[in-house]
């Protein structure tokens, strides 16, 4: 299975992620993740879907079917080393009274994450990277600490290319947000 990284940009529009996932739903192929916000011109958003299949002409298949959906400005399909990429992940980690010290300093040099929010029987630590990176640094305190909670977001991505995203919008006067 391939990971693929879809790119859409659209006005922003009430049931526009129901028509799109729809387009998923039909063809039989699970979003893994999916993120979703306005991007730097008001009105337009982006979503970026994650998706693992096995066939790149199905995957260009769904690209032009989404492309067909009035509301959608550009669709773009990316391979994972044609984008840089992130996601964030937060950890609720017990910490009570007593128990072995949160290695903070280890935290911070070797896996790159940061304690967020102190509580009086928990942290907060939140770690940004890829998936494999957080599911490290979730290997890693497993082994250390309880995790009360955690939850990781989708993927959001951009490019390698040169272009933004003037490029492929239609002409128009945007506004920028401040």
């Amino acid at each position: 299975m391939t990971t693929y990284t879809i790119c859409v940009f659209t006005s922003n529009t009430i049931g526009l992620l129901n028509r799109i996932t729809i387009i998923f739903t039909r063809r039989r192929i699970n979003i893994e993740s999916l993120t979703v916000s306005e991007t730097e011109r008001k009105g337009v958003s982006r979503f970026t879907i994650v998706i693992k299949h096995e066939s790149r002409e199905e995957v260009e298949k769904l690209v032009r079917q989404i492309r067909k959906i009035v509301e959608v400005m550009a669709v773009f399909g990316y391979l994972n080393d044609e984008i840089v990429y992130n996601e964030i992940a937060m950890f609720k980690i017990s910490t009570p009274l007593g128990a072995k010290p949160l290695d903070v300093e280890t935290i911070n040099s070797k896996y790159k994450a940061w304690v967020v929010y102190w509580g009086l029987d928990y942290v907060v630590v939140e770690k940004t990277g890829t998936e494999t990176d957080i599911f490290d640094f979730f290997a890693y305190i497993r082994q250390q600490h309880d995790i009360l909670e955690f939850v990781r977001s989708g993927r959001v991505a951009v490019g390698k290319t040169e272009q933004g995203l003037v490029e492929y919008l239609p002409e128009a006067e945007w506004a920028y947000y401040l």
